[in-house]
C-alpha cells in the first residue's frame, strides 16, 4: 500500500530559482510534447511516441533540470491521453499556461538520490532543503517519489510517497459476523453530515466567515494594475485568505473522520454526485463550502489503514422516503418537510431517518 506524507519547506534564494526553472521546464516540455503529438495525429493519424531526451539537443536548457521530473511529465502527458480515449467525458490534454497551471513537478527515488533527515531533503540538482517534518516516519516505509509544489501564496510543500506492506497482526476486514458497530452518515447541506446516532456535524462554514473579507481583498486586487508591484503584493494576500480557508476545512474533516474511525468498523454513505448537486438549485456554494466529497475519501482511507470498511449505498436507494421503523415508502416527499412523519407513528428528523436507513442498508451489503 501507499502513504503520503505532506510537509512544508523552506528553500533558499538559490533553491528557489532551480525549483522555478524546474517548474517552467516541466511546463514547457508538457506543451511542445503535446503539440507534436497533436500536429503528428493530424498528419498521420497515428499516436506519436515522443521523449524528453528528443528535445534536449535542440533546447540544451533542459539538461539543467532533473532529468526524472521530465520523465514524469511525459508519463502525465501520456496518462492523460488513455484517460481521454478510455471516457472522452474526461476531456482532451489541455496546454499548461505560466499565470494559471499548478507549479509543481515530480521525481522519483533512485540509488538514493533522495533522502529526508535532521530537518533536510535532499532532492537532485539541488542541496539539502529546510523542511518542517512535523510527523515521524516509520522506518520500515520505503520512499518511492516525491512531488514538489509552490502555492499560489509563494509557500512550498512536498508530497512524499511511501510504500509499506500490510501488516499480519492489523484489523481484519469486516464481516458479517462484526457488522454490529456501524455507522450511517447522511448529507445535510447544514452541518455536513447527519449521523445515524442523532448526531449532527457542526461544520463551521469557513467560507462564509472569510467572504466578507475576501470580497474586500479581491476588490482591492481588481483596482490595482496588472503587473505592478502592487498587484502581486495584493494576489498574495487574497491567495492567503483561500489557503487558510482550505486548511481550515482540512483540519475539521481530518479530525472529525479520524474519530469516527476510531469508533466504528464500518460506515455507511450515500454514493451522491457532489458535482452535479454543486451545478443545480443554486447550491455551489454550500455544496463546496463544506467538502463533503472530500470528507468521504478521507473516511475512507482511513478505515480501510485499520482495516475497517466504508460501504457507499447506490444514489438512488430511497432512504429519505423510507421509514426507518416500518419500511414503508413514500411515494413523495418534498424538501420543505424536514420533519419524517408515518402512519406508523413514528415522527422523527428526516436527516436523522435517512442516516438509520443507510446504516441498516449498509449492514445487509455486508451480509450478504
Amino acid at each position: 500500500m501507499n502513504k503520503a506524507y505532506y510537509f512544508r519547506i523552506y528553500p533558499n534564494r538559490e533553491q528557489e530559482k532551480m525549483l522555478i526553472k524546474t517548474f517552467g521546464c516541466c511546463r514547457f516540455l508538457y506543451n511542445i510534447m503535446l503539440e507534436d503529438k497533436i500536429r503528428a495525429y493530424q498528419e498521420t493519424k497515428k499516436m506519436l511516441k515522443n521523449t524528453p531526451a528528443q528535445y534536449k539537443r535542440e533546447y540544451p536548457w533542459l539538461k539543467e533540470v532533473d532529468s526524472l521530473a521530465l520523465a514524469n511529465v511525459q508519463l502525465h502527458l501520456e496518462a492523460a491521453y488513455r484517460n481521454f480515449f478510455r471516457d472522452p467525458k474526461i476531456g482532451f490534454p489541455k496546454f499548461k499556461s505560466k499565470h494559471r497551471s499548478r507549479n509543481s513537478y515530480t521525481t522519483n527515488v533512485v540509488n538514493g538520490n533522495i533522502s529526508i533527515g535532521n530537518g533536510r531533503l535532499k532532492l537532485p540538482k539541488l542541496t539539502a532543503i529546510r523542511i518542517k517534518q512535523h510527523r515521524e516516519i516509520p522506518a520500515e516505509y520505503k520512499l518511492k517519489s516525491v512531488t514538489v509544489n509552490r502555492e499560489p501564496s509563494g509557500k512550498y510543500y512536498v508530497s512524499l510517497l511511501y510504500e509499506y506492506a500490510d501488516c499480519e497482526n492489523q484489523a481484519e476486514s469486516v464481516c458479517q459476523a462484526e457488522a454490529q458497530n456501524i455507522l450511517g452518515i447522511d448529507y445535510a447541506m447544514e452541518g455536513m453530515a447527519v449521523l445515524s446516532d442523532g448526531t449532527r456535524c457542526i461544520y463551521p462554514s469557513y467560507y462564509r466567515k472569510m467572504e466578507q473579507k475576501l470580497t474586500r481583498e479581491q476588490r482591492k486586487l481588481s483596482k490595482c494594475e496588472k503587473g505592478s508591484r502592487n498587484y502581486q503584493k495584493q494576489r498574495k494576500k487574497v491567495a492567503l485568505c483561500h489557503e487558510r480557508i482550505r486548511n481550515q476545512r482540512k483540519d475539521f474533516q481530518h479530525k472529525l473522520s479520524r474519530r469516527l474511525a476510531w469508533e466504528y468498523d464500518a460506515v455507511a454513505v450515500e454514493d451522491l454526485n457532489m458535482k452535479a448537486m454543486s451545478r443545480c438549485l443554486n447550491l455551489g456554494k454550500g455544496v463546496m463550502d463544506n467538502g463533503y466529497g472530500q470528507f468521504v475519501n478521507m473516511l475512507s482511507y482511513k478505515l480501510e489503514e485499520q482495516g475497517k470498511k466504508l460501504v457507499k449505498v447506490d444514489r438512488y436507494y430511497p432512504s429519505s422516503k423510507t421509514c426507518s421503523k416500518c419500511g414503508k415508502v413514500k411515494e413523495t416527499l418534498s424538501l420543505s418537510e424536514r420533519i419524517y412523519k408515518c402512519e406508523c407513528g413514528n415522527e422523527m428528523d428526516r436527516d436523522v431517518n435517512a442516516a438509520i436507513n443507510l446504516r441498516e442498508e449498509g449492514r445487509r451489503i455486508l451480509c450478504a
